[in-house]
């Protein structure tokens, strides 16, 4: 085994992960997670190494980091010689993205709410919301 003496299938891998088997192979496919060894009858074993990828890369789209970035990360982690300045710029990059997205909810919330008050709820078929809709 690549990188240890513990063994997981792509199911099990999948389960000690908490995700699919599809998402697993999509990150190999597009070169999130390597590819994994096999076995003489061709099925996928995983080692820790792997696990710990996994996990890495699934905190990190939790914390809403772009596949492109989640690669940025891996590349100067895999290379070993990041620096802590370097994962700072990046996390602080990422931190603008999410703010300027917050600005943007807060914005959508707005105008939402006040479509919704022009709405009286009743069963008539004209509906404010629906004209504010089709004449955008």
């Amino acid at each position: 085994m690549k990188n240890s003496v513990v063994e997981f299938t792509i199911g099990e891998l999948a389960g000690e992960a908490d995700c699919k088997v599809q998402t697993i192979r999509f990150y190999e496919q597009i070169g999130i997670l390597p590819n994994a060894q096999r076995t003489d009858g061709g099925h996928r074993v995983y080692g820790r190494e792997d696990l710990r990828r996994l996990h890495f890369v699934r905190r990190c789209r939790g914390l809403g980091f772009s596949l492109d970035q989640i690669r940025v990360l891996l590349t100067l982690v895999d290379g070993g010689a990041y620096t802590c300045g370097e994962v700072q710029a990046l996390t602080l990059e990422h931190l603008a993205e999410i703010r300027e997205k917050i600005i943007d909810l807060k914005r959508m919330e707005q105008v939402l709410e006040d479509m919704a008050a022009q709405c009286q709820g009743g069963a008539i078929p004209a509906c404010p919301v629906i004209d504010v809709l089709l004449d955008a």
